[in-house]
Formats: structure tokens, sequence, C-alpha cells
């Protein structure tokens, strides 16, 4: 009967690890969230380990006490904050450990901030806790012109390593469809990535996008590393920044690859860019 029983636990860490994944939902990081929506310290300091203690950091700087880190986020209620936001950008899963990366949207008398974070999960035998935090300081947050995602898809790029062949079934899509393929270079912890995907994705622009591209995300891994073979091949700079875009016809030919950093920034492009971008370069006929 043990042994069926640590069977079914282990099975049903296994299924949390994977629907998170897939999901960008976590249980226990929702469970954080809604502790820190109340201002319940007692709820926070349940969900941080304790054996060993949670290591906590703000920028460069290692928390001397666990309780000034359970202060400030029980504590965010109760002062100028309105309204406060997280949204988790990617998760990495193994076994016994999740390991989420969010951005912290908060609403402060009138002014929009923004932190990132990591938190590190560590399933215990009691359940899931925090056993490492970094975060950012609040900062204004930068005011964007395009859509931005309520929930950003976590999952929206696959491992570097399928870019491969997940390049090869667009450009066979293409062909069928009559379409070109649009490779975006990035990955899950770029936020501007998530905003040029909702931007595609949203009423005003996916009509466009369908009826002319495959659209192929291609991840450069968590330092940022992977497949710079592949972006040289297509004359894609990576060195400006991502997400940063490649058009290909269906035999693979390269029509345009930016190579200034011209999208590295939701911020400083609009709209009209990204209609000028996506009218330009479509195919010339069906």
């Amino acid at each position: 009967m043990k042994s069926l029983h640590r069977v079914l636990i282990a099975a049903g860490i296994v299924w949390q690890l994977l629907a998170a994944s897939k999901t960008g939902s976590f249980s226990p990081f929702e469970e954080w969230k809604k502790a820190v929506a109340a201002g319940d310290r007692a709820a926070l300091a349940r969900l941080y380990s304790v054996n060993p203690p949670a290591v906590a950091q703000v920028g460069k700087e290692k928390l001397d006490h666990l309780d000034d880190e359970l202060h400030f986020w029980a504590g965010l209620s109760s002062s100028s904050v309105v309204a406060f936001n997280p949204k988790v950008l990617q998760i990495t899963a193994a076994p016994g450990k999740m390991r989420l990366l969010l951005r912290m949207e908060a609403n402060s008398t009138g002014q929009n901030l923004v932190a990132s974070m990591v938190q590190v999960w560590t399933q215990e035998p009691d359940g899931w806790r925090i056993t490492a935090t970094r975060r950012s300081e609040f900062s204004p947050n930068a005011a964007r012109r395009l859509p931005q995602p309520a929930t950003p898809n976590a999952d929206l790029y696959s491992e570097p390593r399928e870019a491969q062949a997940e390049l090869k079934t667009a450009m066979e899509t293409a062909a069928r469809e009559h379409k070109r393929v649009l490779a975006v270079f990035g990955a899950n912890w770029c936020y501007d990535c998530h905003v040029l995907d909702t931007t595609f994705r949203s009423a005003a622009f996916a009509p466009l996008v369908n009826a002319n591209y495959v659209v192929v995300h291609i991840s450069i891994g968590d330092e940022g590393k992977d497949n710079q073979d592949l972006a040289a091949r297509l004359g894609v700079a990576l060195d400006k920044g991502v997400p940063s875009l490649a058009v290909l016809d269906p035999d693979g030919t390269v029509v345009f690859a930016q190579k200034g950093g011209e999208f590295e920034s939701t911020v400083k492009i609009g709209p009209e860019d990204v209609r000028a971008f996506l009218e330009k370069w479509k195919p010339l006929t069906h």
C-alpha cells in the first residue's frame, strides 16, 4: 500500500510539472498571488521553505532575513499599490523543481510600475515551497501602443533543438498554402516577444498575418546563445536584441532579415510599423 501511495504521489508531481509547463499555470504560484493580494503574511510564510531556509535576493543584494521579503509582499496590498498583476513568462520544469520567470506589473497612485522576478519552487514532503527568489526593484513601466498579453503563453517558444524541424514544417506548410514563412527569433523570457505575438494574433492583425504568413518561433534559449548558426544562415542579427525577424519564401530563400534590432523594443514601435512590415513582405501573388 505504501508503495502504491508513493507511485500515486510521484504521478501527481509529474502531472503537475507537465501541466504547468504547457499552460503557464502552477497552482502553488496561484496561492502565492492570492496571499500577496490579501496581504496574508501567515499564508505567504507557509509557501517558503524553512529547512533549509529560502534565499531571497533584491537586485544583487541578498536579504539577511526572509522576514524582510515576507514583509514586503504582505504589505503590498496596504501600500499605495492598487493593482498587482504578476505574469508568468516562462516555466522551466524539472523533477521536483519549478523555475518561474515573472513580469510583475503594478499600479501605484496613478503610475504604472514593473519589476522582474525569478522564483524557484521545490517539492518538499509536505508540498511545494519557494526555495529561492530574485527580484528587481519596481520602476516606471514604459507605455506601449501594441496590444499586450493578459496571460503570456509560457510555451510560445519550443526547445531550441526543435527549431530546424519546426522551420522545415513551416516551409512545407507555406508551400502548400502559397504563403511566406515569418521566422521570429526570441525566447519565452522576452516580454517584447510576447507582445509581438499578441499583436500578430490580435483582431487588427490576424487576418493579414494568417492570409500571408506561416509564423514559426525560433528559440535562442535561456542564455540567448542557441540557434546562432541558424540566425547567421538566415542573415538575422541577434546582437541587437530580440525579437528579430526573417521572411522566407517556401523554398528557403531569404526575402528579408532584420539586422538593426528594428522590433527589439515594442516600446519604440507601433501598429503602423508592424503593419508596414507585414504589407511590404507579404507574397506578391497567391
